[in-house]
């Protein structure tokens, strides 16, 4: 499989080019900048300059599948997690491509709820969901709890809603699930929420998702 990923400068980003190439898929970096190129290259994957809000038809060719990674870290998020992600979701459909990945946030479905400081973003992220799930395309959403640097356990926890205030988790383990839902089948056309929990990756994404 040839997969996108866009904010692959990202540190999830990061982790989901590493795992992908070390399972021998064939990747492309989507970078801001081409001083981030070579750290693309040095992970295995071939890297492409290309601002989500502009033109990235270019780095679609040939691609299978994308994984959308990127954010703007509350800088632009009307620009770039909300219109970026549609501008990549028109281009995925117009390439042809049929899967395609969101990275979303816990929370996105109800903004209002969330911290002050967050709902716009919230609000941007649900905006971003809810055009990939009107798409053609063949969506996933992840929606992570609150991201961590510790390292990966490799166990996790989905549902549609998580409840509790532990939903904490390494960014490695949001990436490690991100690739395994580009062909777990189960998570077609689903949108989870993830938090660490007791269950290897693999197995969470084959059960049926609690409410």
């Amino acid at each position: 499989m040839n997969v996108l990923i866009a904010g692959s400068h990202g540190q999830v980003g990061r982790h989901a080019t590493r795992i992908l190439t070390e399972r021998d898929h064939g990747v492309r970096g989507m970078v801001r900048a081409e001083s981030q190129a070579q750290d693309i290259e040095e992970l295995g994957a071939e890297p492409v300059v290309a601002d989500l809000t502009g033109d990235v038809s270019h780095a679609v060719e040939g691609i299978d599948a994308v994984i959308f990674a990127a954010g703007s870290g509350g800088e632009d998020v009307w620009g770039v997690d909300r219109d970026g992600a549609i501008n990549l979701v028109d281009e995925a459909e117009a390439e042809g491509i049929e899967r395609f990945v969101m990275l979303s946030s816990i929370g996105a479905d109800r903004p209002a709820d969330g911290p002050e400081s967050l709902r716009e973003y919230l609000r941007a992220k649900a905006e971003a969901d809810e055009y990939l799930r009107e798409s053609d395309l063949t969506d996933t959403i992840v929606r992570p709890g609150p991201l961590t640097d510790e390292g990966g356990t490799g166990r996790i926890r989905v549902g549609a809603h998580l409840d509790g205030d532990d939903l904490d988790i390494p960014r490695e383990d949001v990436s490690r699930t991100l690739v395994e839902t580009l062909e777990a089948e189960r998570t077609y056309g689903e949108t989870f929420e993830l938090a660490t929990g007791d269950e290897p990756i693999e197995a969470a994404l084959r059960e049926p998702l609690d409410d």
